[in-house]
């Protein structure tokens, strides 16, 4: 794996479970820890809030199933933003919306295939680290920027979107959850705005694990490599809004404002609900999808 040392941790009461995970993850660069249960889990995740890049969550459970534990993370200022995928042998349509509603990142079925667990928790991992750098980096920003009200920037990289990320967020009443919404965001408009990558293109590129190298190609063609998004920042004394516009040819925004049952498999896709679920009081497109703007109402965060 060409991503850093990461760390997980996998809960399930079936021990053939856990070791099953660690044979197939056993070639990552991955140390696992084991819980046997929610209850378990929760104690380790409370001592250790910032050492975990994804937690593998059992859903059915004895003592704290799994939703119960993806609550209580969801709920912790430091976990909030840990991801979490859920795997479960019940694939019913009902448990697929819960979980994703509840804030799962992604969905895993037993039994597992080690093609498919492999690629998930890759992708998963890269995400997370991410935005565990850009965290540290918007820490790190000037603590003026608060009283900056108004501002425009240009992007054409992903470097630039997490740059601008770092430094965006910090402006805003709760960094950590901006990241999330506001990277992904600003990654949309670069990379199916401007480089028009589509979604079934993204899926085998992580499945390839050559995503980074399929955008460092296309910036480097004529057709896109002067292509320019933007965004704007807004603050006043109720809300804080972001303008984000891209040069690609657009979307169907619509299936994606929500967390789809459709998708809950796949290594991508949920980008734009996360801004909405965790991040953004509001996400609205405009156009031909090419154009977004996003809130966070500050009276909601005093």
């Amino acid at each position: 794996m060409g991503n850093a040392h990461a760390n997980l941790l996998a809960v399930d009461d079936n021990e053939y479970n856990l070791t099953l995970i660690e044979n197939y993850l056993a070639e990552e660069n991955i140390s696992i820890t084991k819980a046997k249960d929610g209850d378990e889990a929760w104690q380790i995740l409370q001592k250790l809030p910032d050492y975990f890049d994804l937690v593998l969550l059992d859903r059915i459970m004895p003592k704290m199933d799994g939703m119960a534990v993806l609550s209580q993370i969801k709920q912790h200022p430091t976990l909030s933003t840990l991801p979490v995928i859920f795997q479960t042998s019940q694939d019913s349509s009902k448990h697929i919306t819960e979980g994703i509603a509840a804030g799962a990142y992604y969905y895993l079925t037993k039994p597992y295939d080690r093609e498919i667990l492999t690629s998930i928790v890759r992708t998963t991992i890269a995400d997370s680290q991410r935005i565990k750098n850009l965290r540290s980096l918007s820490r790190k920003s000037a603590r003026s920027l608060t009283l900056m009200t108004r501002a425009s920037f240009s992007l054409t990289t992903i470097e630039d979107a997490n740059d601008l990320t770092s430094t965006l967020a910090s402006c805003c009443p709760n960094p950590a959850l901006a990241i999330v919404g506001l990277r992904e965001l600003l990654i949309n408009a670069i990379e199916h705005g401007n480089l028009g990558i589509t979604y079934d293109e993204k899926t085998q590129l992580d499945k390839e694990g050559r995503w980074e190298e399929e955008i460092a190609h296309r910036l480097s063609l004529p057709e896109y490599a002067s292509r320019v998004a933007t965004i704007q920042f807004r603050r006043s004394e109720k809300e804080i809004s972001f303008y984000i516009v891209d040069q690609g040819a657009g979307f169907d925004w619509k299936p994606y404002l929500k967390m789809d049952k459709s998708r809950a498999f796949d290594t991508h896709g949920r980008g734009i609900a996360l801004a909405g679920f965790s991040t953004f009081d509001s996400v609205k497109y405009q156009g031909k999808g090419n154009e977004v703007i996003a809130t966070i109402f500050l009276n909601k965060h005093l």
